[in-house]
């Protein structure tokens, strides 16, 4: 069995994209997957929702509805406060993990 090492990766980071995407600014669900999928995050919009529902029912994230010019009624993601400080947790730990792993198993410059 061979593993997809970028796949695990991209497990245990994705949430966190979502939300410091989310960050920035409030982003309707289709524009999320449009960020993430062109990054390469995830593979497509069928992965997106169920995680934007864990995240709202963990109280991360939070919905609205507004009219959209060119269609239906579009449902904007927001961060929560929650969701922030959750964030910020994650940058913390992460950049220091990140540094870490890269010297564990980057190649040696000798």
């Amino acid at each position: 069995m061979t593993v997809d090492v970028g796949t695990q990766l991209r497990k245990g980071v994705v949430e966190y994209c979502v939300l410091g995407l989310l960050s920035r600014e409030p982003m309707y669900g289709w524009q999320l997957s449009e960020r993430l999928v062109t990054s390469g995050m995830i593979a497509s919009i069928g992965t997106l929702y169920p995680m934007l529902s864990r995240l709202r029912s963990q109280g991360l994230v939070t919905t609205y509805n507004e009219a959209s010019a060119s269609g239906p009624v579009r449902k904007y993601y927001q961060l929560t406060t929650r969701g922030a400080t959750q964030l910020e947790s994650f940058r913390l730990q992460w950049e220091p993990f990140a540094a870490t792993v890269l010297q564990l198993v980057g190649k040696d410059s000798s």
